[in-house]
């Protein structure tokens, strides 16, 4: 498994998107795309009352801008680079012919992600607030791998104090693996990981993942005002999810759910494959 992070730089960074980030919940007929110098922008006033503000699309953005107005991407992009003005009319005909909202996610003065208004926001801080003091209760427990990437978060966690040994020589130890993504790449997952000391690699066990989608009741529009302000009632309204994470954190390595686990590992080492993989 890949170290990337390490623990303090991944909560550093996380403590500075958490301040920096921004999210808009905004009628798609507000919004006015344009190409400046092979850039995709959109613009959009925050409040009925205010200027409207100006963002860069990132790609995951242009990609999520281009499924939800069923413009092929390919298409999107080979007019952003070739015909700007034929872009900017197609994009704002459709925008302005459609009668939904959008959750525009940003971070840093750009647009990450195009969202519908039906995404429920489990953010990356919130998750790793409730995850990491777990982790660090967990006797043994050591960071393998942790990453904060433009789409997901990825915590790996092993532990030694829980070990089995599938054949002899062959020692797995019970870990457990957390992802996320805040640009609609995935939903909190949390799984058991099987640790193989032979190879030092990981291996996720299917049937025990738990997983939740961001998708949750359809947000309100307000012409008033369309920043959602959303870090105090986000903590507040998901803080049972984020204990019930927690708790599934903890299950994840308990010596339990490892030996049912490597027990299935170990029953099953001696089945021959008749066929190839790939068949």
């Amino acid at each position: 498994m890949k170290a990337g992070r390490t623990i303090d730089s991944l909560i550093a960074e996380l403590n500075r998107q958490n301040i920096a980030k921004q999210d808009f919940l905004v009628s798609s007929k507000r919004l006015v795309h344009a190409t400046l110098g092979g850039h995709s922008q959109i613009a959009f006033a925050t409040s009925v009352k205010s200027q409207a503000k100006e963002f860069c699309l990132s790609d995951t953005a242009r990609r999520q801008l281009a499924t939800k107005l069923d413009i092929p991407f390919k298409y999107f992009e080979r007019m952003r680079a070739d015909q700007p003005a034929l872009l900017d009319a197609n994009v704002n005909t459709w925008l302005g012919d459609s009668g939904d909202n959008r959750m525009i996610r940003t971070l840093d003065g750009l647009v990450r992600a195009v969202l519908s208004d039906r995404y429920k926001r489990l953010d990356n801080f919130e998750l790793a607030g409730a995850v990491l003091p777990m982790l660090k209760q967990i006797p043994g427990a050591k960071l393998e791998s942790a990453e904060l990437t433009e789409k997901k978060m990825y915590l790996k966690v092993v532990t030694a104090d829980v070990e089995y040994e599938i054949a002899p020589g062959d020692v797995v130890r019970a870990g457990v693996a957390v992802s996320n993504s805040e640009t609609g790449h995935g939903g909190v997952v949390v799984a058991p990981l099987i640790y193989r000391l032979i190879c030092k690699n990981g291996m996720i066990a299917p049937d025990s993942v738990s997983r939740r989608n961001h998708v949750g009741r359809v947000l309100e529009h307000s012409d008033e005002n369309h920043e959602i302000y959303s870090e105090a009632t986000l903590a507040a309204d998901d803080q049972a999810f984020f204990m019930k994470v927690a708790d599934l954190v903890r299950n994840s390595v308990s010596k339990v759910t490892f030996e049912i686990i490597a027990s299935k590992m170990k029953a099953t080492k001696d089945i021959v494959l008749k066929r190839s993989p790939s068949e």
